[in-house]
């Protein structure tokens, strides 16, 4: 068995993440490939959630349908789950609790019982796990012992007992199930990490300095994130009373001379909508993350869809430059967000961050992101008298950038149309000028955009084309289908469109769009971009990520 796909499932508060995180970090350390990733309902007691955590001796990075080992803590995990139960599916749990016949019996509670209570019947299922893994009982129980350092020297013996007493229970129930499985050494040198964290990462990488939000899931990862670091990294981390109040903030903290970061999510970047037109009109550099979820209003606020690109980028009145990157791993996580505070801050126009529900709460090994050798550019001018804010003259309608203090000039802005000194005017030829000073940003921008990335067969004669988090489950996918003649085209940077797509589309005898939306809202962009129309596309908007079986069985549909 090369690997094994292990779900959690009960009610939120029972403690799931406490063993995705304990079971997720001893199998890192014991040398395996990790992938975790969560669905869970918008409560903070009480319904069905879980936890899909995989364990491999090669890299993972997309869920899967299949359950190798299912350990339900409620009655109602079965029904959840019921659709992805085969008789292949090895459940353990609690028989009194759970009621199913076609389960083993272990009783994690009476266990846990005997050692001080049942706060410590999670640890008794890790230890079962590892059991069944055949990680080795010693070195797991280090890890454990590490795992509640920070409790005390009691904690940590009650849960080491916990643990014994669980991988006992294990190893009692017959030989383990992924015996077969062999650690990798070269995981000793990775780092295991969320979406959220990646993001967070390369914000600090590209000299964030301040960051504000106002909390949404799932945007709230990334704003956590940061308070987090901020321990160990200078910078400022403030909750806003409200969405308009935070985009406006980080507006003025760019024009004050920092490097500011938003994270919301769709609801709350609509009412940011005013705010990205008023970063267009100053010019004045603007991050902001966006964690999309299904729409429209609430929504189904805990669930992923990349449902949100449309508003990204109409968003804001008037026409100006918006840049639109869109991680489809956490190495592109960390660099894009890097990439996003240079980019707006040379093109002093705002960038966005797309992500999703998906991506910042799933997590898995992965080598070391590479740090720039150079810090950060930060490109302002120490200003003179007589400086004008908004001069012409450049191809590419970028002005010197002042930051108030710095300098002897006067920094005048306005969202009213304005003259090169910032002035208020309402000069027909002024007026001229500055639109074709603020758009020919665009086409520089569309110069420097990130070309998209094509993986597969370069003699393709079917492409498939996606953005973001869909890259990884459309990747093992074409693993799993190994077929020539296929390939996927990836899109890190989303808008404005690179150059040169059409001659991908152009090379190839079908073309079909993968999204996670109703419409394909990215496919549209494309054929609006390209004159290129797709052949099919793969679409879904139930608020789960695809699985590797789905998008293997729709695209061999296809073929």
């Amino acid at each position: 068995m090369a690997e094994l796909s292990i779900v959690l499932s009960g009610e939120a508060g029972q403690g799931i993440q406490s063993i995705e995180s304990m079971l997720t970090a001893l199998a890192k350390r014991a040398r395996f490939h990790v992938f975790a990733t969560k669905e869970y309902m918008s409560r903070v007691r009480g319904g069905c959630n879980s936890t899909e955590i995989r364990i491999s001796r090669q890299r993972v990075t997309a869920r899967v349908a299949r359950i190798d080992l299912l350990i339900p803590l409620t009655k109602e995990a079965i029904a959840h789950l019921g659709d992805r139960i085969e008789d292949s599916t090895l459940v353990i749990g609690e028989k009194a609790i759970v009621g199913y016949d076609r389960m083993i019996d272990l009783p994690f509670s009476a266990i846990a019982a005997e050692v001080g209570g049942a706060v410590y019947a999670n640890t008794v299922a890790v230890g079962a796990i590892c059991a069944l893994l055949k990680i080795e009982a010693g070195e797991c129980e280090r890890g454990v012992r590490a795992f509640f350092e920070r409790k005390g020297a009691e904690v940590q013996e009650a849960n080491a007992e916990a643990f014994r007493r669980g991988y006992a229970r294990g190893l009692a129930l017959g030989p383990g199930l992924a015996a077969a499985i062999e650690p990798d050494p070269a995981v000793a040198g990775e780092i295991m990490l969320t979406g959220a964290d990646a993001v967070a990462l390369g914000a600090l990488a590209g000299g964030c300095d301040y960051v504000c939000a106002y909390p949404m899931s799932p945007g709230t990862t990334v704003l956590t994130a940061m308070a987090e670091y901020s321990k160990s990294f200078d910078v400022i981390v403030e909750q806003v009373e409200d969405e308009i109040g935070v985009a406006n903030m980080a507006i003025g903290a760019w024009y004050a001379g920092a490097r500011a970061l938003v994270t919301t999510s769709g609801g709350g970047f609509a009412l940011m909508s005013e705010a990205v037109s008023l970063a267009g009109a100053i010019e004045t550099p603007f991050v902001a993350h966006l964690a999309q979820r299904p729409g429209p209003a609430t929504g189904l606020p805990t669930r992923t869809e990349q449902g949100d690109l449309d508003l990204a980028i109409y968003a804001g009145h008037g026409d100006f430059l918006k840049i639109v990157l869109a991680p489809g791993d956490l190495e592109e996580g960390f660099s894009l967000a890097r990439a996003a505070f240079e980019l707006a801050d040379r093109f002093q126009s705002p960038v966005f961050i797309l992500t999703d529900q998906y991506f910042v709460d799933s997590y898995y090994t992965t080598p070391a992101f590479e740090l720039p050798l150079a810090p950060p550019t930060r490109q302002v001018v120490e200003t003179a008298p007589g400086y004008r804010r908004y001069a012409l003259g450049s191809s590419d309608g970028i002005s010197p950038r002042g930051i108030p203090g710095l300098g002897e000039g006067i920094v005048c802005v306005d969202s009213d149309e304005h003259d090169q000194g910032g002035y208020i005017t309402e000069d027909r030829a002024m007026r001229e000028a500055m639109v074709a000073k603020r758009l020919a940003k665009i086409a520089a921008a569309r110069k420097a955009a990130i070309p998209p990335k094509l993986f597969g067969d370069p003699r393709y004669k079917t492409l498939l084309v996606g953005w973001g988090s869909v890259k990884a489950p459309v990747l093992e996918a074409m693993a799993a289908l190994a077929r020539p003649g296929l390939a996927y085209l990836h899109f890190p940077w989303v808008h404005p469109m690179p150059r040169g797509v059409r001659e991908y589309l152009e090379a190839a005898t079908t073309c079909v769009a993968i999204e996670g939306n109703a419409t394909g809202q990215f496919a549209d962009l494309v054929e609006l971009e390209t004159g290129r129309r797709f052949d099919s596309r793969i679409l879904k908007c139930d608020g789960y990520q695809y699985t590797v079986e789905e998008l293997t069985e729709r695209i061999s549909a296809l073929l």
